[in-house]
């Protein structure tokens, strides 16, 4: 059965991931759109496996299970972002990079530790879906 997660990745802003090797420190605010959409690309031959739909063992999803995931977590965070945004209207383009939100568990964020925290999701899931079985 799969159990949820609920640990709390903001950590991931801080410390590299020892799991996917993302390392928050190396990305640069300009790069994160580059990022998003490489990774999105990396999806496609993923969601043509023949095992798409195969979940290796009953507690981890399959990889079309992770790619449903990552493109919810896409939807959430661009309403989140929306609502960031929002609040920045007025600022000046690089002031707006530093405007802030406050996540529901009170996890605060700029617009670009958001954006960076965006990018962690779907690489560690990717690197999920296609590292070689432990």
């Amino acid at each position: 059965m799969i159990q949820p997660d609920t640990k709390d990745w903001t950590w991931v802003l801080e410390r590299h991931c020892d799991e996917c090797g993302f390392d928050a420190a190396t990305v640069a605010r300009h790069d994160i759109g580059r990022l998003l959409r490489e990774n999105a690309a990396a999806w496609r031959p993923v969601l043509a496996r023949s095992d798409v739909a195969i979940r290796p063992d009953e507690a981890t999803w399959s990889p079309l299970e992770y790619a449903c995931h990552v493109r919810d977590v896409f939807r959430l965070f661009a309403q989140r972002l929306a609502l960031m945004l929002a609040d920045a209207f007025d600022a000046v383009p690089d002031d707006a990079w530093r405007r802030t939100g406050t996540r529901s568990d009170g996890a605060r964020f700029t617009i670009e530790t958001f954006a960076t925290y965006l990018v962690h999701d779907p690489t560690h899931h990717l690197w999920d879906v296609t590292r070689e079985p432990a």
